[in-house]
């Protein structure tokens, strides 16, 4: 890294649980991150912060007035702007030396192998479980690590996923086979609190950067199938191990 590189981390790199080393993995680290909503805005923020050097950024909203209560990486002037648009062009005023793609696109079974290829770790900040699945099967097939982030209403959860190794469960082993459908309840119905999405936002950047320092440096335990629960209204956090599912029609047996 270049002095002003060097400068602009130096906090991480005094840290003895990120160090020269892992610093250097993360400008060399690749994230897909799957919405660019309340969960991935904060998410984008933090994880550009840490110098990803490489950033994947797929959503097909746009910016609407109503998002500016959370998602901070947008202003009135983008409004109507596609967010994965916007949030590469925030985050190339933020740090021009990271590179972002920014994909307009919904993501679907069909194109979730495509997008996710080549991946270090899939962010998955989305709104409904059918593309969350979607994600997580591509991403097991794929031998990508997954962390998912999660918020209704005042209750977060926040994990990382190792499917494709063995002995580890998948998203799907955590959710089921059920909850493949689009039809979730959504913060416009039920509402939500900015500073909370901002919270579990960020709880997700950490984990995924857990996910990317594994083997480099302390900080790097991902605790696989380890989901945290946040309550924002005690506040509390809670945590309980998921099992891997031997039936699991995406990491199971006879999968």
């Amino acid at each position: 890294m270049t002095p002003d590189r060097l400068d602009r981390f130096a906090r991480h790199i005094v840290l003895p649980e990120v160090g020269g080393a892992g610093q250097a993995k993360l400008v060399q680290s690749h994230v897909v991150l799957v919405g660019i909503g309340g969960i991935g805005s904060p998410a984008l923020q933090y994880l550009a912060g840490a110098g990803i050097g490489r950033l994947t950024l797929i959503d097909d909203d746009v910016v609407e007035a109503s998002n500016l209560q959370r998602q901070t990486i947008f202003s009135t002037s983008d409004i109507g702007r596609p967010k994965a648009e916007a949030a590469a062009a925030w985050l190339a005023a933020f740090d021009p030396e990271l590179a972002a793609k920014a994909h307009i696109t919904r993501l679907t079974r069909d194109n979730a192998g495509e997008l996710i290829a080549g991946a270090d770790v899939a962010l998955d900040g989305c709104d409904n479980f059918a593309t969350r699945l979607a994600v997580s099967d591509a991403c097991v097939a794929a031998g990508v690590p997954l962390t998912s982030a999660a918020l209704g209403r005042f209750q977060g959860q926040i994990a990382n996923f190792a499917g494709h190794r063995a002995g580890h469960a998948c998203y799907r082993c955590f959710v089921g086979d059920a909850f493949d459908a689009e039809d979730c309840d959504t913060c416009a119905d039920t509402g939500v609190l900015g500073a909370m999405v901002g919270l579990v936002g960020a709880f997700g950047a950490m984990a995924a950067l857990r996910v990317l320092l594994e083997g480099v440096s302390t900080l790097g335990d991902p605790q696989w199938g380890q989901v945290h629960v946040l309550d924002g209204l005690k506040p509390m956090l809670r945590s309980m191990r998921i099992a891997k599912d031997a039936d699991c029609s995406a990491c199971g047996s006879a999968a």
